[in-house]
């Protein structure tokens, strides 16, 4: 007893050591599987809150919301350029679709009210806790706080409400989660993971394919002992090879040479030869025999991403800015690639526009020259622009602090909305300009799942004490009511827009989980397929999700 009381004390006195105790226990049982199934990070993080938590650790609601921005920045960030092209093409369908899974949420909770015989707070705390909507506690707090009722009577009511919140929130996290994760897939037919890497083929963000032993583009020593090769200058051999390969390094008497155009090439000197590895086989033959020499291959190359800003260019077809910057004989640059607005372009010869991203690949000191004769080098390295991601969060969540009344009843769409919309800003930004705004994928990682579930940790910790003398209280059908709301949203949701409004798998369980404004659901949906398609359906259903359930709860509370 005295080592317990000594552990109670400690994380009363260190609130931390709780957090991160409930994320490693929560990310350690994530990763255990029964068969096939898992639970997930998301949910298992939420249960270790629930079970350290009845220590009764008081967490500052602060830093559950610094957790939760990270959280939604990181996100919004790295779907910026998609989202934007999936609001103009689907953005008005999906807040049809938000507005009806929220009156379905709202009628099933005012069904089970009247079948249980509730009041209107604990109505009101049933719909917020099992459709985790913080939105509707809030506005009905306000509600029934200015209601002209007696102090008794509106005390009794407001300690209601945190009640039904605390016993159904906990099921409305984990099994939306659950849900729309796992469940959803398996009764729908499809694969989650795979439509969602074909969505990103199809536009444009092929993500990471990992490390692979194929190079298309290479190097090779050469040493020249073929007589239409010997004696000529760099510019006659690559002329000799239609101009597909390029020559930048010989070693001439045991000299290694940078080459020029005119530099000769003589019989047994040996050369670097760089291209693809289709041209280099079919031009063998003429370079003569391949060798080790591993001091001539040792020079720096660079890849460069290059946004397209030289007016002079804008406009023109790719081979123009070919002929113009890389047609010089012996430098050996590459384009690997083009793309706009993050998709990439599949032309022969797509003309460029301003912001376009040219892939550049060659010799260091030859692609940093050409890149500045182009446009603006893309930011490179391990580094976060911190500043970039905090200013964003600032001006994304006083925008969304932003209160409006109607009626007597505050409306705004939250800091969560503005950390999630400044992301999204963010993204797109950094996506057109490139140069500054960087933020690498490991760093995204972090702030995805630290946030993410750091968020959770504390909704657990914070919710254990008031879940168990809930449960006490009023039964196991009050759990059971926040089931059934959680679940009949979802269901109507999936089946809609499956059905009628055909929304591609991987942005519908997305859609359901904004509509049902689900964070810990649109974790464990981007967990379970390892990609951020289901944010492009989240946003746009979240925001509406805070309007309309903030409306409904007006209903709620006066006409229940």
């Amino acid at each position: 007893m005295f080592a317990i009381h000594a552990i109670i004390n400690t994380f009363h006195h260190y609130p931390d050591i709780a957090i991160y105790l409930t994320l490693a226990v929560g990310f350690w049982a994530g990763r255990l599987k029964f068969g096939s199934f898992s639970l997930g990070t998301v949910t298992t993080t939420l249960i270790a809150g629930l079970i350290i938590g009845q220590m009764n650790v008081p967490i500052p609601h602060v830093l559950q919301s610094t957790f939760f921005a990270m959280f939604l920045f990181a996100v919004g960030f790295s779907v910026g350029p998609q989202f934007i092209r999936a609001i103009r093409s689907d953005g008005l369908p999906q807040v049809f679709f938000a507005i009806i899974v929220c009156i379905s949420g709202l009628a099933t909770a005012w069904v089970l009210g009247h079948m249980l015989g509730y009041n209107n707070a604990l109505t009101a705390g049933l719909l917020s806790g099992g459709y985790t909507n913080s939105t509707v506690l809030g506005v009905a707090n306000n509600l029934i706080a200015n209601s002209g009722m007696s102090k008794e009577k509106i005390a009794e009511l407001l300690a209601l409400l945190p009640v039904a919140y605390a016993v159904t929130y906990p099921f409305g996290t984990a099994g939306s989660a659950w849900v729309l994760g796992t469940l959803a897939p398996k009764l729908f037919g499809f694969n989650l993971p795979e439509v969602c890497r074909d969505y990103e083929r199809k536009h444009g963000k092929t993500g990471d394919l990992g490390t692979t032993a194929y190079r298309n583009l290479i190097a090779r020593a050469y040493k020249i002992t073929s007589s239409s090769a010997a004696n000529k200058t760099v510019r006659e051999i690559e002329q000799l090879c239609d101009g597909q390969i390029f020559i930048r390094r010989v070693r001439h008497d045991g000299e290694i040479i940078e080459t020029q155009g005119d530099t000769l090439i003589h019989n047994h000197d040996t050369i670097i030869a760089s291209g693809s590895m289709d041209n280099l086989l079919k031009f063998e033959s003429l370079l003569g025999e391949e060798v080790h020499d591993s001091q001539l291959l040792e020079f720096r190359t660079e890849e460069l991403e290059v946004v397209v800003q030289n007016s002079q260019f804008i406009g023109q077809p790719l081979s123009a800015l070919r002929t113009q910057l890389m047609s010089e004989p012996g430098r050996g640059l590459f384009i690997k690639g083009v793309s706009r607005d993050d998709a990439a372009l599949t032309q022969d010869d797509p003309i460029l526009a301003k912001g376009d991203v040219i892939r550049l690949l060659g010799a260091f000191q030859d692609v940093k020259k050409i890149a500045k004769q182009i446009g603006n080098i893309a930011a490179k390295g391990n580094k976060t622009d911190v500043s970039f991601m905090g200013f964003g969060i600032v001006i994304g969540s006083l925008l969304g602090a932003i209160t409006i009344h109607i009626a007597g009843i505050p409306l705004s769409f939250g800091t969560s909305v503005g950390a999630i919309v400044a992301g999204i800003a963010c993204g797109y930004i950094h996506n057109k300009k490139r140069s500054y705004g960087q933020i690498p994928s490991a760093a995204i990682w972090v702030f995805n799942n630290i946030g993410l579930n750091g968020f959770i940790a504390i909704v657990g910790l914070n919710a254990a004490p008031r879940f168990i003398s809930g449960l006490e209280h009023y039964g196991v059908m009050l759990f059971i009511a926040g089931i059934l709301v959680t679940c009949i949203p979802l269901f109507v949701g999936l089946i809609l827009g499956h059905f009628v409004f055909k929304f591609h798998p991987g942005i519908l369980v997305g859609a359901c989980a904004g509509a049902r404004s689900t964070t810990a659901a649109l974790g464990a949906v981007v967990d379970a397929c390892d990609s951020n398609v289901p944010v492009l359906g989240y946003t746009i259903g979240y925001a509406v999700s805070r309007v309309v359930m903030a409306l409904l709860t007006v209903v709620v509370i006066n006409f229940f």
